[in-house]
Formats: C-alpha cells, sequence, structure tokens
C-alpha cells in the first residue's frame, strides 16, 4: 500500500511521511517511532505542521473508507494517525465515533 501517497494527498510528500508509513508498515516498529515522530515534527514551520494533521485526517478517513476490506489494517491506520495526532498536537480534530452500520 502506498501510505506516503495517502499522507501527501495531492501536496508535495513532507520527509516526516517516511517515518508515518514505516510505523503503518510495522506496527511493531510503532513504539519505537512516536519520539522521533514528534521530535521531527516539533522542528516543522506553522505550514507544514499544519499539512502534516491534514495528512493525519486523510489517514483515518481512507482506515474509515476502506474498513470493511481489511478491519485488521483498518484498525491500525486508525491507531497510527491517531496516537500521533495526540502525541504531536494534544487532540483529534475528529472524534472517534462508532461505525454507522453497513
Amino acid at each position: 500500500m502506498d501510505y506516503q501517497r495517502i499522507l501527501a494527498g495531492k501536496e508535495k510528500p513532507i520527509p516526516l511521511y517516511k517515518a508515518v508509513a514505516t510505523a503503518l508498515e510495522n506496527p511493531r516498529s510503532f513504539p519505537d517511532l512516536v519520539e522521533p515522530i514528534y521530535r521531527e515534527a516539533m522542528t516543522l514551520d506553522d505550514e507544514t505542521l499544519d499539512r502534516f494533521r491534514f495528512s493525519l485526517m486523510r489517514l483515518q478517513i481512507y482506515a474509515d473508507v476502506h474498513r470493511n476490506e481489511d478491519l485488521e489494517q483498518a484498525m491500525h491506520i486508525r491507531y497510527v494517525a491517531q496516537v500521533i495526532e495526540k502525541v504531536v498536537f494534544g487532540s483529534l480534530i475528529m472524534e472517534p465515533t462508532e461505525p454507522l452500520a453497513d
């Protein structure tokens, strides 16, 4: 799966996406990557930090849209995106809700 494309959307990718994509590709690496992702995010200027937050939102939306294809993967994508958003920004823009019945 091309996580960096999802993160970037229609924008130019930022280097931080590589670490996030690594966490998404290998769930066992995520605990070791949280702090480096946070530290790198803290060096970003306001505009790039805003773009980064929207990239995390895109991941959450992607996970919701594709949850019926692979529920476990969708849950992992959403978890990684939400943990990073909470660590870096202190809160979630998109509060979790119960999934709609299909």
